[in-house]
């Protein structure tokens, strides 16, 4: 069978295998087995065994399993739901001040576990019942949940941006700090949104009883520097060392998650149980990211022997974009594949093919790199196959329907697509805070 042909059908058969039910990482090694058969006949277990050894053998990659150990230990630690209960002091006076709380807490536990669903899961859990209570608007409680979830992709250390950087050549220090400013905004909008729609709407998002945050200042303080300054200090120290160029991110995620377990220790939080569960959640997750590595950098070696970077290549040039339409054409797809795709697989699909066409068109490969994490974040919330509404579904009671999810991640939609325009004319969004460290 003609090569060009082989690598134009592996897409079709992906999807096929995904729309039947077969695990993405399993689909990703189907096909490549398949297609690698006609190309290296026996010589193909030992080519791909190769990619299996780069992939676990990867100095880089050795972050990812680091800071799921971090992530998973302030999980089960009790540290996530200490923060919630100071931000509820603090703001829970706030037109929609629940809202508000929760989205704080899920931007420092999102930058202190890199992983997204186990954001969505935590806050959720924590965050539902009081919002219930204070018969806050469904959709609104719907919309914060999965918007304050999501941050796990944006805000570092996130686990999409070490694939992104590991896979794209670009210093993850730098892409680090290229999506610190545009996750800003995105909380800032994101919060914006809450105060204003509550301002307005109060009965969405009544603010909680004088009874349950009428504190001395003294005890709010005391609160505070026991249940929020350990949390921050820590993910400063995780991410302050990468910024600084102190420590690498594999460094940086070692002696974050050793300072997680510190906290869990002097929390007295940490027991055989909660431990044998914390390594168990690790060791999960972890042989899920890196099985579609595996399968991901299997794929993509098996496309381009086949001609796959010269087809795609050869298509682009036939449509002769503008560097403008080029991007759009990028982000469009990502946004696409992100509707049936998880995030590994995605980047590990896409940017290998994507890298050498912005490249070759002169694009800022580390601003490109920023608005697809952006894509690949709003397609995670975006309806209507929105993993968001799928991990929410999981832990929210029957009362909040889909309708309700639905109708509440939309305007958080807008926010991001916000970002996203912000970003694109503003360049200097996604570039200023890499050049100084360069």
């Amino acid at each position: 069978m003609d090569s060009t042909l082989i690598a134009t059908l592996m897409f079709p058969a992906l999807f096929v295998l995904i729309f039947l039910g077969l695990p993405v990482a399993f689909s990703l090694i189907t096909v490549a087995f398949a297609a690698g058969l006609m190309a290296f006949g026996d010589l193909l277990p030992r080519q791909m065994f190769a990619r299996l050894i780069d992939a676990s053998s990867s100095y880089t990659l050795a972050a990812v399993p680091l800071f799921i150990l971090m992530g998973a230990v302030l999980e089960r630690s009790g540290i996530a739901e200490r923060l919630f209960k100071a931000m509820q002091l603090w703001l829970g006076r706030m037109p929609g001040g629940l809202a508000v709380a929760t989205i704080a807490m899920a931007g420092i536990f999102a930058a202190a576990t890199g992983i997204v669903g186990a954001v969505e899961a935590v806050i959720g859990l924590m965050a539902i019942p009081p919002m219930l209570r204070y018969a806050y608007d469904k959709g609104l409680i719907s919309g914060t949940i999965c918007a304050g979830g999501s941050l796990g992709t944006m805000i570092p250390p996130s686990i999409v941006v070490i694939i992104y950087g590991a896979i794209g050549q670009i210093s993850i220090g730098q892409l680090f700090a290229g999506v610190l400013i545009p996750g800003g905004l995105m909380i800032t909008f994101f919060l914006g949104y809450i105060v204003l729609r509550c301002w307005l709407r109060p009965a969405d998002g009544p603010p909680a009883a004088l009874d349950e945050v009428d504190v001395t200042l003294g005890a709010k303080l005391r609160i505070t520097a026991v249940s929020i300054l350990p949390a921050t200090a820590l993910v400063v120290a995780v991410l302050g060392s990468i910024l600084a160029g102190i420590a690498s991110p594999t460094e940086a995620a070692a002696v974050g998650a050793l300072g997680a377990i510190v906290l869990a220790v002097l929390y007295r939080e940490l027991n055989y149980a909660k431990l044998r569960a914390i390594l168990s959640k690790t060791i999960r997750i972890n042989a899920m990211i890196l099985l579609i590595v595996v399968g991901g950098s299997m794929f993509t070696s098996v496309f381009y022997f086949h001609g796959g970077n010269e087809l795609v290549a050869g298509t682009v040039h036939a449509l002769a974009p503008t560097e403008f339409w080029l991007i759009v054409l990028l982000l469009v797809i990502t946004f696409f594949l992100g509707f049936v795709l998880d995030w590994v697989s995605v980047v590990l699909i896409c940017l290998p093919i994507f890298d050498g066409l912005i490249r070759a068109a002169g694009v800022d490969p580390l601003w490109f790199g920023v608005m697809m994490i952006i894509v690949i974040q709003t397609s995670y919330l975006t309806p209507p196959m929105a993993p968001a509404i799928f991990y929410l579904r999981s832990i929210a009671p029957p009362e909040i329907t889909y309708r309700d999810m639905f109708r509440g991640v939309l305007p958080f939609v807008a926010c991001q697509a916000l970002v996203l325009a912000l970003v694109a004319i503003l360049p200097w969004t996604a570039t200023y805070l890499p050049s100084l460290m360069r």
